[in-house]
């Protein structure tokens, strides 16, 4: 099996997808009431990696492609892809965005969230709400024999109306036991477009949405991405499955 294969999972593998995304949206929550001023974004890191080995799990993230760390941190104006470390400390005002994969019996289980860091300003708690609402509004297009283009569109066309931006860099990618694979799924797009949606088919959508420009770029980790701007950005993510009658997303506690 690689990468570019496309798989349909069949019902006992996706109760195994369940049960890693589970785990995955266990992990998020036992992580939130850490996400305050003071936190250092590697304390989240290291606990992220204890209670993932405490439950029997191991971090996908950690050594993927040379990744350095357990889970990403991805704060203010970072896209994706932030690597924890002991020096940036979290501050009042700052959005903070964890990503998570834990492997479970073999599969991924792949959420994010983006956190407030004490009171949000208005127009940085508008960003974060359109960004979980662009999610919702993808995850509410997939069902069996619509195109993949169709959860682009939605998220596009809201993430704009809105005054908002969806970046082009990054896509939302099939997940099983390989961490990426087919299909991609874009988070901006053409209705009517794009592969056709299948039973079995699993996938995450992903949407990063950014204040101003849609551009990033990569710092000289390899990782980080960053908007081009400055600018800030939010991200939520869900692994979801396409069922006989519509989707269930797999990343709920």
């Amino acid at each position: 099996m690689t990468s570019d294969t496309l798989v349909l999972l069949s019902s006992r593998e996706l109760e195994k997808m369940r049960n890693a995304g589970r785990l995955a949206a266990e992990l998020l929550n036992h992580l939130e009431p850490m996400v305050k001023p003071g936190v250092s974004t590697l304390e989240l890191n290291d606990e992220a990696e204890r209670w993932t080995l405490a439950h029997g799990a191991k971090s996908a993230p950690l050594g993927y492609k040379g990744f350095p760390k357990s889970i990403c941190t991805s704060v203010n104006e970072v896209v994706c892809h932030g690597i924890p470390n002991s020096k940036q400390i979290l501050k009042e005002g700052d959005i903070i965005n964890i990503d998570v994969t834990p492997i479970v019996e073999g599969f991924h289980g792949d959420t994010s969230k983006t956190f407030f860091v004490g009171t949000p300003a208005p127009k940085t708690k508008k960003l974060v709400e359109v960004t979980e609402e662009c999610l919702r509004r993808g995850i509410a297009e997939v069902k069996p024999g619509a195109r993949i283009g169709d959860i682009g569109a939605a998220i596009q066309e809201y993430a704009e109306a809105e005054g908002f931006s969806v970046v082009q860099n990054f896509a939302g990618h099939g997940i099983h036991r390989i961490f990426h694979t087919v299909p991609e799924i874009l988070h901006y797009g053409k209705r009517g477009t794009g592969k056709r949606l299948r039973q079995g088919m699993v996938f995450t959508i992903e949407p990063m949405i950014n204040e101003g420009t849609w551009e990033v770029e990569i710092l000289d980790d390899g990782w980080t991405a960053v908007t081009q701007d400055g600018k800030l950005t939010a991200q939520f993510e869900h692994t979801v499955a396409v069922t006989a009658s519509g989707v269930e997303i797999l990343t709920l506690p």
